[in-house]
This record gives structure tokens, sequence and C-alpha cells, in this order.
């Protein structure tokens, strides 16, 4: 059975405009076009996390995740399925909770930092919050399924737990910010 190749050089896109799931033509600048960029940076740092040492199930769980927001990918991108519901969203929950329950409770804004993994998790952090932020961005001018933004909401606080949890299972305690003595309460 002969699968379909598909042309990475194609060179439809060099006059600034690229072509959507439904055949539309949009520039390449358009606030969706920067939604999926935005996502597909995340997906990749996520691949770039999955190089770190990370136990069998964290691995699993970022795989899923990064099958998720191809969907995500997809759906901004025109394509008619609604994959992420709130069903992902509730994952991410009970993910959240489970890592979360093993932590004390924040006494604090936290520096990034700890362990390398632990970093790298606050980083992919900060990339996630711009995603969803353009996520969001684009949801004021088109419509969107509510499910994405709340998905993009509860896989930034994910990373953060994740992070969080990585530095404390190698010992590495918060880094609690240190407000200057001269600022308001």
């Amino acid at each position: 059975m002969l699968k379909k190749t598909i042309r990475i050089i194609t060179k439809v896109g060099d006059g600034g405009m690229t072509t959507l799931a439904d055949g539309s033509r949009v520039s390449k600048s358009s606030r969706r076009i920067e939604a999926i960029g935005n996502v597909d940076e995340l997906n990749s740092l996520l691949g770039l996390l999955l190089s770190e040492n990370l136990s069998g199930e964290m691995e699993a769980e970022l795989r899923t995740i990064q099958n998720d927001l191809f969907h995500i990918g997809a759906e901004l991108a025109g394509s008619p399925q609604n994959v992420i519901t709130e069903l992902q969203v509730q994952r991410l929950e009970s993910q959240a909770e489970k890592y979360d329950a093993n932590l004390l409770p924040l006494q604090g804004f936290i520096l990034p930092g700890g362990i390398r993994t632990g970093a790298f998790f606050l980083y992919v952090r900060s990339v996630c919050r711009r995603a969803e932020r353009s996520v969001f961005a684009l949801s004021e001018a088109e419509p969107l399924s509510e499910a994405i933004g709340k998905y993009m909401n509860r896989l930034s606080d994910m990373l953060f737990i994740y992070a969080r949890f990585v530095n404390r299972e190698a010992g590495q305690a918060d880094q609690i910010w240190q407000k200057n003595k001269n600022d308001a309460n």
C-alpha cells in the first residue's frame, strides 16, 4: 500500500500567504497563523523536554499533550474536527492535581530555575502563556472553541507544576521571589 508523499518545498508561500485546512488563503502575518505558529513552537519545545531524563509516566503525558497540540493546530488551521473538548481539559486538571498533591503549598512567586529540567519546564510554560495569549487574541476576532483556550490555560498551569515537581524530586526547593523592603505590601 503506497502512502501519499507530502511535499515540503511547494513555493506556494513565497508571496507571504499560506493555505488553511479549508483551502482558503491567509497572510502569514495574520492572528490565525501567529496562533498556529506559537502552538507549533510550544510543541517543539515539548519535544526538546522529552529528551530530558523524565519518568515514563511524565513522558507519556507529554506525548499525549503533543498530540493534543497538533489537534489544536489543526483546529486553528480550520479543520472541522473539534477534538479538544472538556475531556482533555479535565485530564490536564486531574494530572495537575496528582502532581500538585506531592508539593508543598506555594509561599509566593517562584523564580525560574532549579535543575535543568525544572528550569526548562518553566521556560516552556512561558512559551505556553504566549501561545495562550495569541489563541485568545484570535478568539476576539474569530469564533474558536472555548475548550482550546481552557486547555492552553490548564497546560501552562500543568507545566508550572511539572517544574516544581521535578525540582522537588531532585532536592531543589522553590526559590521564592524576594520583594525589596521598599516595595508596598
